[in-house]
């Protein structure tokens, strides 16, 4: 086997194992559910925030190659140990607005009992117009922000093989990283999509918020 082969193996590796972590796929599923994402939108969401997660790491690597590793990969490290408290403020926030919404769901119902609702409001249909549209852009840039600095070391040990070399076991990095996280969500989407009732519906947007925050919480304290 060739030094090259080896070397992309390894990224291949890195790429998947480095994604089975629940960071990586589990916040999808939940909110896949919640903003009721198809099969087809939750992949090419994943596959969005993957792509943004994978091409961060990989710049950062080809940038230590030109200016030197200490600066970068340290910066890359930083990134990483703050990418779990993203998550939790993003839960956090997502879930509040989801109670938020329950709140104004509940006041409308009773306003309505007691005939002072004479505007028909539909609380889900308005709240799946703008959030529909902010919730995958938000979450491409909390992934852009959360680099996988094991990429650099496969960097810089591709190095001498060339530009070619190097460039292509990158990019078997991120087709590994990619390929995991939609192999890895959408059974869990499908699981997710199992727990019905009016409650599950109700409450969707504050259980996911709830999870999302739950595994940055996990990634801040086990270090992952």
């Amino acid at each position: 086997m060739t030094l090259a082969a080896a070397l992309a193996g390894a990224a291949v590796g890195i790429g998947a194992v480095h994604t089975c972590a629940p960071d990586h796929w589990m916040p999808f599923a939940a909110l896949a559910r919640a903003e009721r994402w198809s099969v087809r939108r939750t992949a090419a969401i994943t596959a969005l925030c993957g792509l943004g997660h994978v091409s961060v790491s990989v710049l950062l690597g080809l940038l230590a190659l030109v200016f030197g590793r200490e600066l970068f990969q340290a910066f890359g490290e930083r990134l990483e140990s703050v990418s779990g408290l993203l998550l939790v403020g993003f839960g956090t926030a997502y879930a509040i607005w989801g109670l938020r919404r329950v709140v104004a769901e509940r006041m409308h119902e009773q306003a309505h009992a007691h005939g002072r609702a004479h505007v028909h409001f539909h609380p889900r249909a308005h709240r799946h117009g703008a959030g529909s549209r902010v919730t995958p852009w938000t979450l491409f840039v909390l992934f852009s922000a959360d680099p996988c600095v094991a990429v650099i070391p496969l960097m810089f040990a591709s190095a001498p093989l060339g530009w070619t070399a190097t460039l292509a076991i990158a990019a078997a990095y991120e087709a590994a990283t990619i390929g995991t996280m939609v192999l890895l969500v959408l059974p869990a989407r499908a699981a997710a999509a199992t727990v019905r009732g009016a409650w599950a519906d109700r409450y969707g947007d504050a259980l996911a918020g709830a999870v999302v925050a739950l595994v940055g919480l996990a990634v801040v304290s086990l270090g992952i």
